[in-house]
């Protein structure tokens, strides 16, 4: 089978781009014969498909990429397979998504919020996104670079290093956490937050700043930071860190705390989406039940979703576009983890044999191998 791999190639510092190269090069090291070609390049798209001539596309990203992962390889005759993330909600070519043969989603959650959207999800199958264990993997808090690390944020040798990071930190709960840490208050004040942010124009710096100051949250002990950093750089960061905090309030999958277990590191997360297929609750870190949802009547389309113009869509019942974690819950998982170093230390352990047993990116990539050739036949 020759598979044409869809996504931001050459790679990039993003979740789809990590998620697209994960597989390609899971695939070339499986010896598969596979090529990538960048998922919104028209021109270099038509050339490998008649010069390479693969049997399928495979295209990673969301459902607003239909026309570029669908449309485009079957206006050639090449069959394809999305294999698509969560979006909040699919706003439009469902028919078009749900005729497919085969369709991947990075977790079960992206799955029924595709259901929940009209989408026939018959033909779906969960594929999660791999690690590669032999990079991602624990480094001593006593490596001199790891150790600069956490000299360079000011951490002092009494201190518990929590981590929080995304494209915005308050998409992955940093306000939570913080409310967490309040409650937690004076029985256990040696902690140093670090959250770090992608995307500066996503940041909601200012508005954490705020709760912050509403808290009562020494300012010292948070440090906020932004900007890309390489993915060689990603694990002196993770095992830098006690604990990776991430109660996200939207996650199809939770990259960052996948390759955090990998570096023996555990997490404290969110009992719902993409984390209850990754955390192993009580074993390799904590998932706090969900507090509340918000929930939306109507949201906005316009012509990028596909759509001939911009309007408003309203639904015929309310849908679920985020999560909040219980603070009482997180609050008794942080004490336990950040007071408690045998606990932390036998939960980063496992944590690092789930995550290296269980998201192996090559693994991971011969499991989607292997169905995309029984669906499409092509065994």
């Amino acid at each position: 089978m020759k598979s044409l791999v869809l996504y931001a190639y050459p790679p990039e510092t993003d979740g789809l781009s990590l998620q697209g190269d994960m597989l390609y090069r899971g695939m070339k090291e499986n010896g598969e014969e596979a090529a990538a070609c960048h998922w919104q390049s028209d021109f270099e798209k038509k050339w490998q498909y008649l010069t390479f001539q693969p049997d399928v596309a495979i295209g990673i990203g969301f459902w607003g990429y239909t026309p570029q992962l669908i449309l485009h390889p079957q206006k050639f005759g090449i069959p394809p397979v999305p294999w698509f993330v969560a979006d909040g909600w699919v706003a439009n070519y469902q028919e078009i998504i749900g005729s497919l043969p085969l369709v991947f989603v990075t977790s079960d959650w992206v799955r029924q919020t595709y259901e929940r959207d009209g989408v026939d999800t018959k033909n779906f199958a969960t594929a999660h996104v791999g690690v590669e264990p032999d990079v991602f993997r624990p480094i001593s808090k006593t490596d001199s670079r790891v150790a600069k690390l956490r000299e360079m944020w000011g951490v002092k040798p009494e201190e518990k290093v929590l981590l929080t990071m995304g494209g915005d930190v308050t998409s992955k709960g940093a306000q939570e956490v913080f409310r967490a840490l309040a409650k937690i208050g004076a029985r256990f004040p040696n902690w140093k937050y670090i959250c770090k942010a992608w995307d500066e124009e996503r940041d909601h710096k200012e508005e954490e700043l705020q709760l912050i100051e509403e808290l009562g949250l020494p300012k010292e002990n948070i440090v906020f930071l932004s900007g890309s950093w390489s993915r060689d750089f990603m694990p002196y960061v993770l095992s830098a860190a006690d604990v990776y905090a991430a109660p996200s309030r939207l996650e199809g999958y939770g990259m960052f705390q996948v390759e955090a277990q990998a570096c023996g590191v555990p997490v404290i997360s969110i009992d719902a989406m993409g984390p209850k297929e990754t955390v192993v609750h009580g074993e390799t870190g904590y998932l706090a039940r969900v507090d509340s949802t918000v929930d939306l009547e109507s949201e906005l389309v316009s012509p990028e979703m596909g759509f001939e113009e911009q309007g408003r869509v309203v639904f015929d019942k309310p849908k679920t576009f985020a999560y909040r974690a219980n603070v009482d819950e997180l609050a008794e998982y942080l004490y336990a983890l950040l007071t408690d170093d045998e606990k932390r230390k036998a939960m980063g352990e496992a944590a690092r044999e789930h995550a290296a047993k269980n998201f192996h990116y090559r693994d991971l990539a011969a499991q989607m191998t292997k169905t995309i050739k029984e669906r499409l036949h092509l065994l």
